[in-house]
């Protein structure tokens, strides 16, 4: 049966993981699906492991369509979910609209993710009343590195935690059906978590969100200098399917993300 966003939503409910990784061709797509993970990203992360970029801003719209719709057609039973690259949605709500279309009618995608707390709720809100399916993205968010200076933890300190925990509640109350948070302090994930009614997906965010994402070839081992929460989920596997079914079990019975993963 097919994941939907009600899946994921009943899911949380009953205290069942979700299994989330990304993938940017049909190959790994495949591999992906046989494995059952729920939640598939074509994320703008191809920008750094696919391209080779130092960040994830060059990315354009048009390589968005393009590895989503390789992606697609490799699945059949998980939700597709994909990137909208940076300045392809801040500039206006119906910027936004016209490259979440792109990404759904060209590349069939089932969901868009984009990047941002409060300041993009009426866009969050525009897009979910025109039938586009969103998440959100917040804590550390690639798109704004040179902003952050650089890729570091976020939500450290009360006040800045009480911000993203505002931003959550905020891009829920637009209309955001799934929310991803990245490289946040694992009692603020918890507690973001239990504020919401949608699922939350963590990466560095320890392992009391609804689920947890990873970037394929992070998972893979195949990062030299890999951030603190990945885990190499082929050693010690004869093949590639072994260890993305590995990764889908370890999020599924909660020892992964483990405390080494997170952040204080």
């Amino acid at each position: 049966m097919a994941v939907t966003l009600d899946t994921l939503r009943k899911m949380k409910q009953a205290g069942q993981r979700i299994a989330s990784l990304t993938a940017y061709d049909y190959s790994f797509a495949r591999l992906l699906e046989a494995a059952a993970v729920d939640v598939v990203l074509v994320g703008d992360s191809l920008g750094n492991v696919i391209q080779g970029q130092a960040t994830t801003v060059p990315v354009t719209l048009d390589e968005m369509v393009y590895h989503t719709r390789c992606v697609a057609r490799g699945l059949e039973r998980a939700l597709l979910l994909a990137d909208l690259p940076f300045l392809s949605y801040q500039e206006s709500p119906v910027q936004a609209l016209r490259s979440a279309g792109r990404l759904m009618k060209e590349g069939l995608a089932h969901m868009v993710k984009l990047e941002g707390g409060a300041a993009m709720a009426p866009t969050v809100q525009f897009l979910v009343e025109r039938g586009v399916p969103v998440c959100g993205h917040l804590g550390l968010t690639p798109q704004s590195v040179h902003q952050l200076g650089g890729y570091k933890v976020q939500g450290r300190g009360e006040v800045a935690a009480q911000h993203l925990r505002d931003d959550a509640l905020a891009l829920q109350q637009a209309g955001a059906a799934l929310l991803v948070l990245e490289a946040v302090p694992r009692a603020l994930a918890a507690q973001i978590t239990g504020d919401l009614a949608i699922p939350t997906i963590g990466i560095g965010a320890g392992v009391d969100c609804d689920g947890q994402v990873l970037v394929l070839q992070d998972a893979l081992g195949m990062n030299p200098t890999p951030a603190r929460f990945v885990r190499n989920f082929l050693a010690g596997h004869d093949d590639l399917g072994a260890a993305i079914a590995a990764y889908v079990q370890a999020v599924k019975d909660g020892s992964f993300p483990a405390a080494e993963h997170g952040y204080d």
